[in-house]
């Protein structure tokens, strides 16, 4: 039987490769992805032996893609985009712009061509969503404030790039493009500006007024026929479709069309199953993700441009990481916030790829800058979770060798305690509520219900304004921190509530807690069933369990529904 199988050989290869490397990798306490890496450049063109269809692989890694911002939008709501707008949003721009000065600037000082130069600096100035989203959800900050604030400034930079990728062919001709532009390059600039706006404010709008009603509504649907494998279908369907059609109607990537997807999703009840029913789906594509970056490398690049491929790698880990970092301790936030956003920004990918490839074929970007972009993804990959591990020794080693950080830690900051004209009852025998999210909000309702006095702690300084100008007792900053209690008035407090499910800071919280009040009450909540058994072992305070406390309410409703006709 003569048949094309080069999806199946693609797929076989990838799967294969990235399994014995990837396991290899993990022997010598190397993140797995690294190994990954490596599968793509043995079955890569650029080294001899079996080579891959990198067509194929790269279609491929797009479902990957798909998938992976579709499940970040199942656990990325709109109040968390909106939540984070005043840092994502200016940091995104301003560190763009200041990476492809970088980048522009050293392209420039080799003799390339204006154009040429502002391709390449643009290419570095995108971080990859899908590295940072692996490396959050290793170290289980994915969901804290630090993770959506990270999360909040790739999608903007998302944003950014989708509009330079539109406007690219339209500007090529006066950037010196050696290649007829395609499309719609013949209209004005301001139309395809104008163009390109309408089109991603309409299918935003679309997704805000009609998704977010139809997604829900259809998971209900199709959750009500009780088939698993059909509700499977409806959710991979919607992510891919979303995807699909944004791209083709709207000219939205299609990792952002099926971020959208997944966040309009989220409203449905069903959204929990619905991620769990994608991971395996994610886990695996986002794999081939990874092969094809590999296969796109040529190692000969490093030999033939070392000192290029540095310059390169430095830009993407310390250029942009730096400016991130000034950009977020200047709005104020806390050291650790700013070397995690710095870390995640620490790499380059899909968009990166896209940008080059676009500059390639306008003539824009010779073929050396492809290849320099390709080295410096790849290489920043690899090292991005080095980069993520070392977050907290530089921020111990920094606080302990540098006043200039130390008084960053403690500079005087409007959120970060009480206003001196707070009444009395929030700073005695008050409840000390830490986070405000979906458990906390209905914990301080319940609360204020009840006239019981209470002050939040909560580490999104922009809910923090809210909640002030709601009239609520707040202080910003990471509860960890004992500074934060202590403007909290922990020491005069009646109970401590931990409504964020953050098993790592949770004991610093009960240690500083304990300390400054020894007799306080902690009430904390967790997700995990091994984290509840373990921390009801060690006495730490009253802990409740999600799932727990569910089974206790249905159980309570089904014996009093039942408790009539006991004595029957």
């Amino acid at each position: 039987m003569d048949h094309d199988i080069s999806l199946i050989t693609t797929i076989a290869a990838a799967f294969g490769f990235a399994l014995i490397f990837g396991f290899v990798a993990e022997r010598l306490k190397v993140p797995a992805l690294v190994g990954y890496l490596v599968a793509g450049i043995a079955i890569g063109p650029a080294t001899p032996g079996f080579v891959a269809d990198i067509h194929t692989a790269s279609q491929l890694s797009e479902i990957g893609v798909m998938l992976l911002m579709f499940g970040v939008g199942l656990h990325f709501s709109l109040d968390d985009l909106l939540a984070v707008r005043r840092i994502a949003l200016p940091g995104a721009v301003v560190q763009m712009g200041f990476a492809t000065v970088l980048g522009a600037g050293v392209a420039w000082w080799w003799g390339w061509s204006l154009g040429a130069a502002l391709v390449f600096g643009v290419s570095l100035s995108c971080a990859s969503t899908v590295v940072l989203l692996k490396a959050l959800e290793a170290r289980g900050v994915l969901d804290t404030m630090n993770g959506r604030i990270a999360v909040g400034w790739l999608v903007v930079e998302d944003l950014a790039t989708v509009v330079i990728l539109v406007l690219l062919p339209p500007l090529a001709g006066t950037l010196g493009a050696t290649s007829a532009p395609v499309g719609d390059a013949g209209d004005p600039l301001w139309r395809t500006i104008g163009k390109t706006l309408l089109e991603v404010t309409a299918f935003i709008a679309l997704m805000l007024i009609a998704g977010r009603r139809v997604l829900p509504w259809l998971l209900w649907q199709v959750a009500r026929t009780g088939s698993r494998e059909l509700f499977t279908l409806s959710v991979i369907a919607t992510a891919i479709g979303i995807a699909y059609g944004a791209a083709q109607l709207f000219s939205v990537s299609f990792a952002l069309g099926a971020f959208f997807a997944g966040m309009m999703m989220r409203e449905s009840e069903f959204s929990h199953r619905a991620a769990e029913e994608s991971l395996p789906l994610r886990d695996a594509f986002s794999v081939l993700f990874f092969v094809a970056v590999g296969m796109l490398f040529d190692p000969a690049v490093i030999a033939e441009y070392p000192l290029q491929v540095l310059a390169v790698v430095l830009i993407i880990v310390l250029g942009k990481s730096i400016a991130a970092m000034a950009l977020v301790l200047a709005f104020r936030y806390p050291l650790n916030t700013a070397l995690t956003v710095a870390a995640s920004l620490a790499q380059i990918g899909e968009f990166s790829f896209i940008l080059a490839g676009l500059g390639l074929s306008l003539g824009l970007l010779p073929q050396t800058g492809m290849s320099l972009v390709l080295a410096g993804a790849l290489i920043s990959i690899a090292l991005n979770p080095l980069v993520f591990a070392t977050i907290a020794p530089i921020r111990e080693w920094t606080l302990k060798h540098s006043e200039f950080a130390r008084r960053l830690e403690r500079r005087e900051d409007p959120y970060a305690e009480l206003p001196t004209n707070t009444e009395r009852k929030y700073l005695e025998g008050q409840v000390v509520l830490v986070g405000y999210g979906r458990v906390g909000r209905r914990i301080a309702q319940a609360l204020s219900a009840r006239g019981i006095p209470f002050v939040v702690a909560e580490q999104n300084r922009e809910q923090v304004e809210q909640l002030r100008s709601e009239g609520v007792a707040a202080v910003a900053g990471d509860a960890s921190e004992p500074a934060v209690l202590i403007q909290a008035h922990i020491a005069n407090a009646a109970m401590l509530v931990i409504a964020t499910p953050d098993p790592v800071n949770v004991r610093p919280m009960v240690a500083s807690a304990r300390t400054l009040n020894p007799a306080i009450e902690i009430v904390l909540r967790t997700h995990s069933e091994d984290d509840s058994r373990l921390l009801r072992t060690e006495g730490i305070g009253t802990v409740f369990h999600g799932e727990e406390e569910l089974a206790k309410g249905m159980t309570g409703h089904v014996l009093a529904r039942f408790a009539p006709h006991a004595g029957t």
